[in-house]
């Protein structure tokens, strides 16, 4: 609706950001779920945690952490399916897409061609995401000629881009400056609010409003 979309306008700084949430909304708000329940890890033949239990319901969030090498990375890609869970229940309602420090594009290609090759796979249009992040001036650059912080937010565009009801973010803040920290923090500001949920490592304070702590 109209007054929807005014509300959106005023709580987000970026217009990219309010119009791509608008969007996102406009195609149905997520019924996303997440449920651990008792879970162990392993990695490496080592066991990294276990007894772990979580639920998140549409609009939650979890941050995750603990010192390094402990299983925050490792917790984000069992989620994902990229790890096996040999003990325990995990449960998932909805698309996952998880982004680390090294996101899936083709180093050759020009920013938008490379994630577009991804998100069509998805049946979404990259250009919303790459505007609300920033991007847009970056679209032609090879992937290879990006900076680290550059690398990181085209990464967040790939999660954005996919359609994702779950976002698990590894260290997203991690070379981000000022300016993109905010662009984070309205992305995930407007993924909740449409209803998607979020899963977040970090070693640095991100705005994730009422998110639940998981201490590793």
């Amino acid at each position: 609706s109209a007054f929807f979309i005014r509300q959106l306008r005023d709580h987000f700084a970026s217009p990219a950001i309010w119009l791509y949430v608008a969007l996102m909304v406009g195609s149905g708000q997520s019924l996303a779920a997440l449920k651990l329940n008792n879970i162990t890890c392993y990695r490496g033949g080592r066991m990294l945690f276990e007894g772990l239990n979580l639920s998140l319901a549409s609009g939650d969030a979890a941050m995750v952490t603990g010192p390094n090498g402990v299983g925050k990375s490792s917790l984000l890609r069992l989620i994902a399916g990229l790890l096996p869970c040999p003990s325990g229940e995990l449960a998932v309602t909805g698309k996952v897409a998880l982004v680390d420090e090294r996101p899936v594009l083709d180093e050759e290609l020009p920013l938008q061609q490379a994630l577009h090759f991804w998100a069509k796979l998805d049946g979404h249009d990259p250009t919303s995401a790459l505007s609300a992040l920033g991007l847009d001036q970056l679209a032609d650059v090879p992937v290879r000629m990006l900076s680290a912080g550059q690398r990181r937010r085209a990464g967040l565009a790939q999660v954005m881009a996919s359609g994702a009801d779950i976002w698990l973010l590894d260290e997203p803040g991690n070379g981000l400056d000022t300016n993109s920290l905010a662009q984070l923090s309205d992305a995930m500001a407007a993924h909740r609010a449409g209803g998607g949920i979020i899963i977040a490592t970090s070693h640095q304070p991100l705005d994730l409003p009422n998110a639940v702590g998981v201490a590793l």
